[in-house]
C-alpha cells in the first residue's frame, strides 16, 4: 500500500502543475473578457496557494457582486417612490419579469414564423402535385420584429459602421502620422467634425442615402445604411487620432534606418509602423466601437430606424404599465451588450499586441 502511496502523489502533484500552467496561460485571457474571477477558482479547485486565491477571488468576485447588490438593494427601496407619468419606477423584480415577457414574446413570433413557413410550404406541395407551379408564391413572414430581433438589428448596423469608419481611420492615421503636411491638412477637419454631434448628422445623411442609395437590397435595406453611415461619421474619430499618434510616438533612429535601407513605404508601414502602433490603433479602435454604439442607439431612436433605440422610443410612445419596466430592460440590455463589445476588443487586443492596459 505504501508502494502505491508513493507512485500516485508524485502523479498528482504532476497533474496539479500542468493544471496549474494551463490556468496561468488563460489567466490573461479571463481578465480581457471580464472573469478574471475564474482563475482563482479553478486554482482553488486544484488546491494551489489557496490563501492567496481566496484574497484574490475577494477582489475579483465578491467585491463586485456586494457593490451589485447594494445598487438593486438602493434600486428596489428607491424605485416605488418616484412616481411618474407612466406609474412608478419599477423594481428589479417588475424589471426581470418584463425581461421574461419578451423572451416569450420572440419564442411566440418564431413558432408564429415557423408555422407560416410549413402552412406554405404545404400549399405549394399541393399546387405542384396538381400541376400548377405557376401559382407557386414564396413569401417573407412579416411579423413584428421581437425585441431580440432588433438587438440582433442593432449589432449588425453597429458593426458595419465601425467597420468602414476602421477602413477610413486608420489609412488616414498613418498618413497622418508619417506626414507633416497630411496632418496638418487633416488637423482642422477632425476639430471641426469631431464635435458635431450624431443628431446634426443623420438628417443630412437620411437625404444624401436616400438620394444616392436608390436600388435597396432585402439584405441591406436604407435605415441600416443611414444608421450605419451615422455610426462611421461619429465614431471614426478616435481611431483616427489614437493611430495618427500610435505612429507619429515611434523611435525616430528606427524611422532612420528605414531610410537609410530605403525600405519601400508599403514595406515600412507593414514591418514597422504597424506593429509599433498597434496598441494605439487598439485603444482607439475600442473608444470608436463605444462610441459608435451609444451613437447607433440614438440615431435609431431620432430616425425610427429598427432597433434597440426604436424599441425604447416606441414603449415611451406606448405608454402602457409595463412600457417604463420594458425601457429599462432595453437600458441594461445597452450597457451589457457596451461591455461584451469592449471586452472582445480588448481580447483582440491582447491577441495582437504585446502590450496593453485595460
Amino acid at each position: 500500500m505504501t508502494e502505491i502511496a508513493q507512485k500516485i502523489e508524485p502523479a498528482s502533484v504532476q497533474t496539479r502543475e500542468k493544471l496549474l500552467a494551463i490556468i496561468n496561460k488563460t489567466e490573461g485571457w479571463f481578465g480581457a473578457l471580464g472573469l478574471a474571477w475564474l482563475a482563482p477558482l479553478f486554482k482553488i479547485a486544484i488546491g494551489h496557494n489557496i490563501k492567496n486565491q481566496l484574497v484574490e477571488l475577494r477582489h475579483t468576485l465578491l467585491i463586485p457582486l456586494i457593490g451589485i447588490l447594494i445598487f438593486l438593494g438602493a434600486w428596489g427601496v428607491m424605485a416605488p417612490k418616484v412616481q411618474t407619468s407612466l406609474g412608478t419606477i419599477p423594481g428589479p423584480m417588475q424589471v426581470w419579469e418584463q425581461a421574461g415577457n419578451l423572451w416569450d414574446d420572440h419564442v411566440r413570433t418564431r413558432e408564429k414564423e415557423a408555422a407560416f413557413y410549413a402552412r406554405q410550404d404545404v400549399r405549394n406541395a399541393k399546387l405542384v402535385a396538381a400541376g400548377k407551379e405557376d401559382k407557386v408564391k414564396h413569401r417573407l413572414f412579416t411579423g413584428k420584429a421581437t425585441y431580440f430581433d432588433q438587438i440582433l438589428t442593432s449589432l449588425i448596423t453597429v458593426c458595419v459602421g465601425f467597420l468602414i469608419a476602421s477602413a477610413i481611420a486608420i489609412p488616414l492615421g498613418i498618413a497622418s502620422g508619417l506626414s507633416k503636411s497630411v496632418a496638418g491638412a487633416i488637423n482642422p477637419l477632425i476639430q471641426i467634425f469631431k464635435p458635431v454631434s450624431p443628431l446634426a448628422w443623420l438628417p443630412i445623411v437620411t437625404m444624401i442615402v436616400s438620394a444616392v442609395y436608390v436600388d435597396t437590397s432585402d439584405w441591406l435595406p436604407k435605415s441600416m445604411v443611414v444608421s450605419a453611415v451615422t455610426v462611421t461619421l461619429c465614431s471614426l474619430w478616435p481611431t483616427l487620432i489614437n493611430t495618427a499618434l500610435g505612429v507619429a510616438s515611434i523611435d525616430e533612429g528606427l524611422m532612420n534606418v528605414t531610410r537609410v535601407l530605403r525600405l519601400p513605404t508599403m514595406q515600412t508601414v507593414t514591418k514597422l509602423v504597424l506593429p509599433s502602433s498597434l496598441p494605439f490603433i487598439f485603444t482607439g479602435l475600442r473608444l470608436s466601437l463605444g462610441v459608435g454604439w451609444m451613437v447607433l442607439i440614438a440615431a435609431e431612436m431620432l430616425a425610427q430606424n429598427p432597433g434597440l433605440g426604436k424599441f425604447v422610443w416606441d414603449e415611451f410612445q406606448n405608454g402602457s404599465s409595463q412600457s417604463l419596466a420594458k425601457i429599462i430592460v432595453a437600458v441594461l440590455t445597452i450597457g451589457i451588450i457596451g461591455f461584451l463589445l469592449d471586452r472582445v476588443m480588448f481580447a483582440l487586443q491582447q491577441a495582437f499586441t504585446y502590450s496593453s492596459s485595460r
